[in-house]
């Protein structure tokens, strides 16, 4: 049989014997809409709790809009241009509206790459500004969470007089679900938040996975962190499909809001699989999230769900930006250990280190499994180096899979990893 991967933009065709393949995990059909701006306007009308956009923005001054950084596919071209004309109507005046951008600690873009992920549509006088999470002077202490995190936020959010919060929910290999209260932490918070909410304890939780929400303790403190915001607020998330047109929109309050939309993704993104398999074949969904080495751990958590004990998952992520800008930290980890039991060890015993968490996601799986990462954009010293198997195609990734598994293995394909949750809990 003939499986197609998605790589980048495009999508890598893998030959593999039908009876070795145990399973083909695929979420059901997501069916976006061809006028997604009309699909939001509407939503914005109909909200899960509170009241439509247009009445809350009703005698506000001044609105922050927060949106989604680069790393992700969140359609803002489509989202921004209803949200800012629901804003105008309202009598704001477009110089009274900011767009923050929500980098959490991923590095900042340049003008143009923001106005490329952002869209051509926005009106000049709306000032763009990107969060810094390490820039005390722009952050405003809000208080502790019950989990010892202390929540400090960009300044723009306190100072406005509404909140309007975009995003897309997808699923989060240790937050459960992207989207709702992930736009305040990580997204507009500070380093220190940041670190706690991502510190060696609560990624190692066992609830701390794909899919789970209650009893996922990074999650609850997400939760307590957005409800220090005491600003008015405003969720706008929408779900996608894989040609990235807006398959729901969910809006109004921003927990109950995102919770209609977990359901709704719930429905199409969560298959049973039939076991573990000696082999889990997927990819980073391709771009923008397989864009580098980084968000690429992503797609491996997926694989490690199913992979049994001593196997092997291939991956596929075309990585143009290589390892990942501003994440060296996360390269030396892995590098300056040797093995990724010595990864673990250290942040366990100098945690805060910045990119801790997906080193040690990445450490955790390759206890458990060897990693062959499918991409031309990193060289192979490297991806050793981080303890990794690289290959070029996926013709030899496939054979270093049999060279760790034997060539009567089975296998799993997971075509969209980090959009797929295979479900092993019951």
């Amino acid at each position: 049989m003939i499986i197609s991967i998605p790589y980048g933009r495009v999508f890598v065709s893998l030959e593999l014997p039908s009876e070795k393949v145990l399973a083909i995990l695929q979420p059901s059909e997501l069916r976006g809409v061809d006028d997604g701006a009309n699909l939001v306007r509407e939503a914005l009308g109909k909200p899960f709790g509170g009241y439509p956009l247009s009445r809350m923005a009703l005698g506000k001054e001044k609105a922050c809009i927060v949106v989604s950084d680069y790393t992700r596919a969140t359609p803002n071209n489509i989202l921004l241009p209803p949200i800012i004309e629901e804003l105008e109507d309202a009598g704001l005046r477009a110089d009274n509206i900011r767009i923050l951008v929500a980098y959490g600690l991923h590095k900042p873009a340049s003008e143009s790459e923001i106005r490329e992920f952002l869209g051509g549509e926005i009106p000049r006088e709306i000032e763009i500004v990107n969060h810094d999470a390490t820039d005390e002077s722009s952050l405003v202490y809000l208080g502790m969470t019950s989990f010892g995190t202390r929540v400090s936020v960009n300044r723009l959010v306190v100072e406005s007089d509404l909140l309007v919060l975009t995003g897309l929910i997808e699923p989060h290999f240790f937050a459960g679900y992207s989207g709702g209260r992930k736009a305040i932490l990580p997204g507009v918070s500070g380093r220190e938040a940041i670190f706690n909410n991502h510190s060696f304890k609560m990624i190692m939780h066992p609830l701390s996975r794909y899919g789970v929400l209650d009893g996922n303790p990074i999650h609850e403190d997400m939760v307590e962190a957005a409800k220090m915001v005491n600003v008015p607020k405003y969720l706008v998330n929408v779900v996608i499909d894989r040609m990235h047109r807006i398959a729901g929109a969910f809006t109004g309050d921003i927990f109950e809001a995102h919770l209609e939309g977990v359901k709704f993704l719930d429905r199409h993104v969560k298959i049973k699989p039939p076991s573990k398999a000696d082999i889990v074949i997927t990819s980073n969904g391709g771009y923008p999230l397989d864009r580098d080495l980084y968000q690429t751990v992503k797609g491996m958590a997926t694989g490690e769900l199913v992979v049994r004990k001593g196997g092997a998952i291939v991956v596929f992520a075309e990585c143009i930006d290589g390892i990942g800008r501003g994440h060296e930290e996360f390269y030396r980890l892995m590098v300056e250990a040797k093995a990724p039991e010595e990864v673990l060890e250290r942040i366990r015993r100098e945690e805060p280190i910045k990119d801790q968490w997906e080193a040690q996601i990445l450490a955790r799986i390759l206890i458990n499994a060897k990693v062959i990462l499918v991409t031309k954009n990193i060289k192979h010293s490297i991806i050793e180096e981080m303890h990794m198997i690289p290959a070029s195609s996926p013709e030899e990734a496939l054979e270093e899979a049999y060279r760790v598994t034997g060539k009567d293995s089975k296998i799993i394909v997971i075509p969209e990893g980090p959009y797929t949750i295979p479900d092993v809990r019951g």
